[in-house]
């Protein structure tokens, strides 16, 4: 099994973090968000990656060169200018296209979610599967009585009848079919494929799960996520 990391993020909304590094270098509990993701697909016993990289792309390179520090095997799709999410995916389709499968993430996200529940999940007749988690509200929950009184404040409460996009795939290489040079796998691809009903969604429960879009979601990330 073989994965590809969407990393050619510039991370606008984290500066200065993100002045002098791509977003996916930003450091959680000392290491990279990349060097998180690696491992934790080296732990499932995925040991080959490619790394779609774009913004300040030799920060990457130079950092993870051929994966032999890290006991995997690291190649680079470098965008030359920004592709989206899909052209990224096309464009790497020289690495992946003799592959059956391959599970592919985005850059920015940190998780401990099992990718074999994805892998398992792709039957025939499916382009897709896609890992989803419940939504994390940003805002403190009120149950209020009748009366007005207040029975319960729960602080930012995990909302399990509300589903996100945990930005982590599962694709058979009949994707390429649906891909552009330039275009976007959320807004351009997944709405086609679900149409056609060939994309499914993998609920995952019980488990830790991170977008790093904020300076808070790093200090969130810190806590959640700590080198032993």
């Amino acid at each position: 099994m073989k994965a590809l990391i969407l990393a050619g993020g510039m991370g606008k909304r984290l500066r200065p973090l993100t002045d002098n590094k791509p977003k996916p270098m930003i450091p959680i509990s000392n290491k990279p968000i990349l060097e998180w993701q690696i491992m934790w697909l080296k732990s499932h016993n995925i040991r080959e990656v490619v790394l779609c990289t774009g913004y300040m792309s030799e920060n990457i390179t130079e950092y993870f060169g051929d994966g032999e520090k890290l006991g995997v095997s690291i190649e680079y799709s470098k965008e030359e200018e920004p592709l989206g999410t899909g052209g990224a995916l096309m464009q790497s389709e020289p690495f992946l296209k003799e592959h059956y499968n391959f599970i592919v993430m985005n850059g920015d996200i940190m998780s401990n979610i099992d990718p074999n529940s994805l892998i398992s999940n792709l039957t025939d007749g499916l382009i897709g599967t896609i890992a989803v988690v419940a939504l994390r509200s940003p805002f403190g929950e009120i149950e209020i009585k009748e009366e007005g009184l207040i029975s319960r404040f729960t602080e930012k409460p995990i909302l399990n009848d509300h589903w996100i996009n945990a930005g982590i795939y599962c694709f058979s290489n009949k994707i390429f079919n649906y891909l552009s040079s330039v275009g976007s796998l959320e807004s351009d691809v997944f709405p086609l494929l679900a149409q056609e009903n060939k994309l499914s969604a993998i609920k995952q429960n019980n488990v830790k799960w991170r977008s790093i879009d904020s300076h808070k979601d790093i200090e969130e990330a810190q806590k959640e996520f700590v080198t032993e």
